[in-house]
């Protein structure tokens, strides 16, 4: 590697797959203290992407303040990235992707919404992120395949559930949406359905290999 460069991914893009597209240090998601013993390696560029919510204790703002004082390049995306990079852009970390911006604009504030639970071994993901749910019932409500009424519905449908039963099918056959509808639905997700983080942790390799690697 040019440059050293340590990724915390999991679940929103697997490490094998990420390595195909940029040559780096691949960790598991991010949790306490990890940053800072990622600072021992002397990385020129950290990148976050998934991190630790209720396992054990968050990334702290801490210590990625003294990633950015060390002269350490901190973008973040995806999951625990955005929301991290939404808090600390205004010190340097470079924030990317559509939750980010919507951490950024306030549209969503929790953990909660991009909160998924996975094998840590495979990395599979068994759950499905609330801010991917949202953004493909309301393109599946754009296409007429859903009311306005029924996007709130499965809305807050989908927020009551708690994020490690949260799937497509658990929402969609808990809403009060008509049997025709849910079945239309669910061969609308499989077919089109968007992975709104995934999407965003392809941004966040795309940025560190075009915009920082020759710095």
């Amino acid at each position: 590697m040019e440059n050293r460069i340590i990724i915390f991914t999991g679940p929103s893009l697997h490490p094998e797959e990420a390595r195909k597209i940029l040559d780096a240090d691949y960790r598991p998601p991010v949790g306490r203290d990890d940053i800072l013993l990622a600072l021992m390696d002397k990385p020129e560029i950290i990148g976050v992407i998934d991190g630790v919510f209720h396992q054990r204790p968050a990334v702290s703002h801490k210590e990625l303040l003294k990633a950015l004082e060390s002269g350490v390049k901190v973008v973040g995306g995806s999951s625990m990235g955005a929301l991290r990079a939404s808090e600390l852009d205004d010190m340097g970390m470079i924030g990317v992707g559509k939750v980010y911006k919507a951490y950024k604009s306030g549209e969503i504030e929790s953990d909660d919404d991009v909160a998924v639970v996975f094998n840590p071994e495979t990395k599979k993901q068994h759950s499905e992120a609330l801010i991917s749910m949202n953004y493909n019932f309301k393109k599946a409500c754009e296409e007429g395949l859903i009311s306005q009424e029924d996007l709130i519905e499965l809305n807050s449908t989908a927020k009551t559930i708690f994020y490690p039963k949260r799937t497509y099918r658990s929402v969609i056959m808990n809403s009060n949406l008509d049997t025709d509808k849910k079945d239309n639905l669910m061969k609308y997700i499989r077919e089109k359905g968007v992975d709104i983080k995934r999407e965003d942790a392809l941004l966040v390799l795309k940025y560190i290999k075009e915009n920082l690697m020759d710095e």
